[in-house]
């Protein structure tokens, strides 16, 4: 049994000591979660029963089957679909009993559900019985409830708990025991599923020649990305594919191979649009993911830096490489995909997202945050991105001339450059590939571009005038410093009045 395993059977075991009546187990797998606390509680000769609105009553163990029997008399079991009906039978459970409710957050926003939950309160306190409702990550419990129920949250499986799976699905096949760099490999890739979702993707991609590891990434891919807001960077870029910018690839490259290295980027790209409108938000949406974001962060110390700048200016890129570069997994993290107009949804899908990071990160992630407006985020984030905050300027000269040899190598074009002056590296590229495809020269493609310095100047201005003295530098050490006066001046021709 993992860490994470062991500390949420001690919880379930620390209520029952204490006979807490009615427990709400978040879980990703029910079966697991079940499985776990049959586990725990296997000296334990009280009755187990669980209900579901199809199967109607089932028995876990002799005592269940003999309980569900004194209480139902005649009544077939499996015709008590109603969780209205199968709470009023419990009133009379023996001492002692489990009733699992399968299902529960599906339930208890009726009025007669939440009361019959609440009615057992006592009953069950007094007889050391348990309700346990068994519900999906991040579900919130009704207002009436809150105060009454014993949350408890069973984490995706560890490591260890992975590593069981490959091991007895090699067991299973008949193969022997896989190879420590396999299981090794197996288990990266699994981390973050829960353990069915885990073990059928593995089951898929073990053939007759062993794991495919590369198919297993890609069925974890497609699993993640069911919950919203999420996805895995499939990109292969790393910093030796981006030019310039080299203070902060360099600052990145120690994080990522230094000393409790993170083992996932979170890069959530212009968030502060995630933000906008915080401060009118009169549905506490916002400000209930602002706080469910810091304290995940704070309670797990995790690290985080900002960068801000100009569009096109490789902050994107930078973010996104830096998992490559480092040999671990990118995901995005879309705040704004989470959010819901449903009371309470918002919460749940951010809060499933976290528990995926946290099982993949296993306590070690780096935030990574793009934005281009940082005055719009609330004060209390941007403190919590403890690794500094970065100002992109547009690239030098000297930055140009690395995007451009980049660029011009991966389309195959080359010949005469266009006046790059004031042009991002985004712009760069995007000249590159359109004299690639339309088979044009570099400055017949250039007549296609408007430079962001020019298209959005004032904006530009602002940011420097802001960031300077403020944030630090991507390209140099130290902190970015912007002299108005000595900016190249915009390319273009003075014409004298005549006999000047």
């Amino acid at each position: 049994m993992s860490r994470s395993s062991d500390a949420f059977v001690r919880q379930f075991r620390a209520a029952r000591r204490v006979s807490t009546p009615i427990v709400n187990v978040r879980t990703p797998d029910p079966e697991s979660s079940l499985s776990l606390i049959k586990s725990a509680l296997k000296e334990d000769q009280a009755p187990l029963v669980q209900w579901d609105t199809v199967r109607g009553l089932v028995h876990h163990n002799e005592p269940g089957r003999d309980e569900i029997s004194r209480l139902l008399g005649e009544i077939a079991p499996s015709t008590v679909i109603s969780p209205i009906e199968v709470l009023t039978q419990f009133y009379r459970a023996a001492d002692d009993t489990i009733l699992f409710l399968s299902n529960a957050h599906r339930f208890w926003s009726e009025p007669a559900v939440v009361q019959g939950i609440w009615n057992t309160r006592d009953v069950f306190k007094a007889h050391g019985a348990m309700l346990v409702l068994l519900s999906v990550p991040g579900a919130l419990l009704p207002p009436e409830l809150v105060q009454d129920v014993l949350t408890v949250d069973e984490p995706l499986p560890g490591p260890q708990d992975l590593e069981r799976i490959i091991f007895e699905l090699y067991r299973s096949a008949g193969f022997g025991a896989p190879d420590e760099e396999t299981a090794k490999r197996a288990v990266d890739a699994l981390i973050g599923l829960s353990a069915f979702p885990a073990e059928q993707s593995a089951a898929m991609c073990l053939h007759k020649d062993g794991l495919d590891v590369h198919a297993l990434w890609e069925r974890k891919r497609r699993v993640i990305e069911e919950i919203p807001g999420l996805s895995i960077w499939r990109g292969s870029e790393t910093f030796d594919d981006i030019g310039g910018c080299e203070n902060v690839k360099r600052y990145l490259q120690a994080v990522v191979s230094g000393e409790e290295a993170p083992r996932v980027i979170v890069f959530c790209d212009e968030i502060e649009k995630a933000f906008a409108g915080t401060g009118t938000d009169t549905s506490g949406t916002k400000t209930e993911m602002t706080g469910t974001i810091l304290s995940w962060m704070e309670d797990r110390e995790a690290d985080g830096v900002i960068f801000i700048g100009p569009p096109g200016a490789a902050k994107s890129i930078v973010a996104k490489a830096t998992g490559n570069t480092g040999g671990i997994p990118t995901i995005a993290f879309d705040l704004s995909a989470m959010q819901n107009s449903l009371i309470g949804a918002s919460g749940e899908r951010l809060r499933a997202a976290l528990a995926v990071i946290d099982a993949i990160s296993q306590g070690r992630s780096l935030w990574i945050a793009t934005c281009n407006a940082i005055t719009t985020l609330p004060p209390e984030l941007r403190r919590r991105f403890t690794l500094g905050t970065y100002f992109f300027d547009l690239p030098t000269a000297e930055e140009r001339e690395q995007i451009w040899k980049i660029y011009e190598t991966r389309y195959g074009v080359s010949g005469e450059r266009p006046n790059d002056d004031g042009w991002t590296g985004a712009e760069i590229k995007d000249c590159c590939r359109k004299a690639y495809r339309l088979r044009l020269s570099l400055t017949g493609s250039a007549s296609y571009t408007v430079p962001v310095s020019r298209s959005a100047a004032e904006q530009i201005k602002s940011l420097r005038q802001s960031a300077s003295g403020k944030f630090l530098s991507a390209s140099a050490p130290g902190i970015y410093q912007w002299d108005e006066n000595s900016v190249t001046p915009s390319v273009g021709r003075r014409l004298r009045a005549a006999g000047e």
